[in-house]
């Protein structure tokens, strides 16, 4: 069988995203688009193309003809927030699967997905953009406290906060609206600011591959969320297991969600408020879940959703799951630095501490970076990680409480 060729915008980081390359290599050939000459990605990659600004999409698609020139391009990938749009509208220049910017944009603007669930009925919270201050406590009295201050367009819970009064909900404009510092690639509304209803019950993802219209959920998490009232996800709990998988309403949701979007082809990360009345939907993600959940489903023995968003990236229906073996939970745990603007001199586990569950464990942070937990530090704050199989969520848990102990951060 001939190898797909497949275009990859960006490699993100590694310790985040390795895996994902990992996995495609072996069934695709794979060329890279980046911006300095590749290190690390070199194991995984047939070739690769050194750009000068991945927000340049004229220069994009010229480095994509190139390719396509020397060998026929089959798809298009992006796993990077910041940079769906643009891979969108390479696929489109290319006339390749996925590639429908509008469709994209539908997703990047969270107004713009609130707008479309609206008009199809999607359960969703009540959300109204607001200009400012004023307009933001209007509105917050008339929905009811508590609410969500959130940004427009920003990604990974930056600028998202809960405002349970009037005083919280002036901070939290504040907080929100100077939140586009963390993220300066990606785009500013002038009307930037979203006061939505707090949506009360545990959250959960669902990543899915959509072919032709036809929706495939790949990987279920549950979300730790922590450091209220900010949404900082401190960790994930895949289960393969999971009653939700045999929710009928939660796969309904999930369909209409795409269906009103008009996602026809592709990879989304859907997040979901489980509330006493039923699923609601939090947001839509066009791209393969962060925070190492598609690697949890894969090392808890569930389908690897990289091939599979690989195969619908090229056009083709995602392959069948296979499982081998006995499935277990996986789950993975996020920590951060003692204090705010802390210089990491060195980050640690101590293996005599680690139980047997944990099965993979590392830093995110290398020695002179500077980190600060939430709320000046959200993602970017943390520090290292650990990921734990077991045969429930609840020794996942107390296997990764232990290796929080067995953790080592040296501050200079």
């Amino acid at each position: 069988m001939t190898m797909g060729h497949l275009l990859v915008i960006t490699p993100g980081i590694r310790a985040y995203r390795e895996y994902l390359l990992r996995s495609i290599s072996r069934d695709f050939r794979v060329h890279l688009v980046l911006t300095e000459p590749p290190t690390w990605e070199r194991a995984y990659t047939a070739g690769h193309t050194v750009v000068a600004d991945l927000a340049d999409v004229d220069g994009l698609v010229r480095a994509a003809r190139a390719v396509d020139a020397e060998q026929a391009l089959d798809g298009v990938i992006c796993w990077d927030e910041t940079w769906i749009e643009q891979t969108a509208q390479v696929a489109a220049a290319l006339g390749l699967p996925g590639g429908n910017p509008r469709c994209v944009e539908r997703c990047r603007d969270k107004y713009r997905t609130r707008a479309a669930l609206d008009a199809d009925r999607v359960p969703q919270p009540r959300s109204v953009l607001v200009s400012g201050r004023e307009e933001a406590l209007a509105v917050a009295g008339d929905i009811g406290y508590p609410v969500v201050v959130k940004p427009r367009a920003l990604a990974g819970s930056f600028g998202v906060v809960r405002a349970d009064s009037p005083d919280d909900l002036a901070r939290a404009v504040g907080f929100t609206d100077a939140s586009g510092a963390w993220a300066p690639d990606l785009p500013t509304h002038e009307r930037n600011i979203l006061v939505e209803e707090f949506a009360r019950g545990p959250e959960i993802s669902v990543d899915s591959v959509v072919h032709r219209g036809t929706v495939t959920p790949v990987c279920l998490a549950r979300k730790e969320v922590g450091f209220e009232p900010y949404f900082e996800e401190t960790g994930h709990i895949v289960d393969p297991g999971d009653p939700l998988w045999s929710d009928p309403t939660l796969t309904d949701v999930v369909t209409r969600t795409h269906a009103a979007l008009g996602f026809t082809d592709g990879v989304t990360h859907t997040e979901i408020r489980l509330t006493p009345t039923g699923p609601k939907v939090i947001e839509v993600n066009a791209r393969i879940g962060g925070g190492m959940i598609p690697l949890l489903n894969l090392l808890g023995g569930g389908p690897d959703l990289a091939l599979a968003a690989a195969d619908v990236a090229c056009g083709k229906p995602p392959r069948p799951a296979a499982t081998v073996g006995r499935r277990q939970v996986a789950a993975i745990r996020f920590y951060y630095p003692p204090a705010d603007d802390s210089v990491i001199a060195g980050v640690r586990f101590e293996e005599a501490g680690l139980p047997e569950q944990v099965v993979r464990c590392g830093p995110l942070a290398a020695p002179g970076e500077v980190k600060s937990p939430p709320p000046r530090g959200l993602m970017d704050g943390r520090v290292a990680y650990a990921i734990a199989l077991a045969g429930d969520a609840d020794t996942c848990r107390a296997a990764l409480d232990k290796a929080g102990h067995a953790l080592r951060v040296d501050v200079a």
